[in-house]
């Protein structure tokens, strides 16, 4: 299982190849939430998003020439691309056809192999199953592995001493929740390094299976519903993920799609970063759900920035 001291030496591995990301501010922000609102650009990661950093601390882990396989809508298949380029592995991404064209394109440009499969119709664990048996490759779950879990724990090690320097030892953390690999691995660096930092999942309306585990205290399917937060549409919480979530976690905050979409625009406005609406649903809870945190201070990620910019274009002009 994943600890502290894996998380530690996951920093180690991708020092100097991960970026160390900002702590961002705005009075504005501040204002519309009514304290402080400190937002973690992950956004500005490599592939823009924090998958790059889970996709490292797996693959490092792997002997030398060892070539990889993974299942992704976008943003881990970008990480595990570039991560597999960057240590000389061959990639395989099998990802569903109405993926994000921007997604697709970038995991290309990346160097992997893409398969594309019709997820109405077709099993994307037997094609990928078939492919990494023929080939010998390595799967790299997106969320529910301990290397993974490790790497995106980094971010909660750079919270915990970035929100030091800002004055924060007190406040919820709001994370972009899909199935629970940032929000676990933040949530079990700040639990050693920061305690009184507590994590808060955030999902967007009928994709919420992780507040809906946490109220039932066992894992809880989503519906099926549709969401524009395409980034995480998880139908579930991890086997590994969720004993964690249930540990070291408040509750769950809910978002619209609208409000995602208003958050995408704020981010723009007053922190000039580009997020596409799955990994604005935190900054959407600080600002939008309130009145259900508490303190004076909170801290949100902004986890992915990887949007049409088609997309983009027409949230900013409809909520700026």
């Amino acid at each position: 299982m994943t600890d502290i001291a894996m998380i530690a030496a996951a920093a180690a591995r991708m020092a100097g190849h991960a970026r160390i990301t900002p702590l961002l501010e705005s009075d504005t922000l501040n204002a519309l939430a009514g304290r402080r609102v400190l937002v973690k650009a992950e956004c500005l990661q490599r592939t823009g998003s924090f998958k790059f950093r889970g996709a490292w601390a797996a693959l490092s882990m792997l002997p030398a020439g060892v070539g990889v396989i993974a299942f992704s809508s976008g943003n881990h298949a970008q990480g595990v691309a570039l991560a597999a380029r960057m240590q000389g592995r061959a990639a395989v991404i099998v990802m569903p056809s109405d993926a994000p064209a921007v997604k697709i394109a970038n995991t290309k440009g990346y160097g992997a192999e893409v398969v594309l499969y019709d997820r109405k119709g077709e099993d994307r664990d037997a094609i990928g199953a078939q492919i990494a048996t023929a080939r010998g490759l390595v799967l790299v779950r997106p969320f529910d592995d301990p290397a993974v879990i490790a790497g995106q724990g980094t971010v909660g090690l750079e919270i915990a001493e970035q929100a030091a320097a800002a004055g924060v030892d007190t406040a919820d953390v709001i994370t972009c929740c899909g199935g629970g690999g940032l929000t676990s691995g933040i949530a079990l660096a700040l639990a050693a390094r920061a305690p009184g930092l507590r994590v808060r999942p955030a999902e967007p309306a009928g994709f919420d299976d992780v507040a809906q585990s946490l109220r039932a205290g066992r894992i809880v399917a989503h519906a099926g519903k549709t969401t524009v937060c395409d980034a995480i549409m998880t139908a579930a919480p991890g086997v590994l993920t969720f004993p964690i979530l249930q540990r070291l976690c408040g509750s769950g905050l809910v978002v619209t799609d609208d409000e995602a979409l208003r958050a995408v625009a704020l981010a723009f406005t007053h922190l000039r970063i580009v997020l596409e609406p799955g990994g604005a649903v935190a900054l959407a809870a600080a600002v939008f759900r309130r009145d259900e945190c508490a303190g004076d201070a909170v801290i949100c990620t902004a986890s992915g920035g990887n949007v049409d910019a088609d997309l983009f274009a027409d949230i900013l002009h409809k909520f700026t």
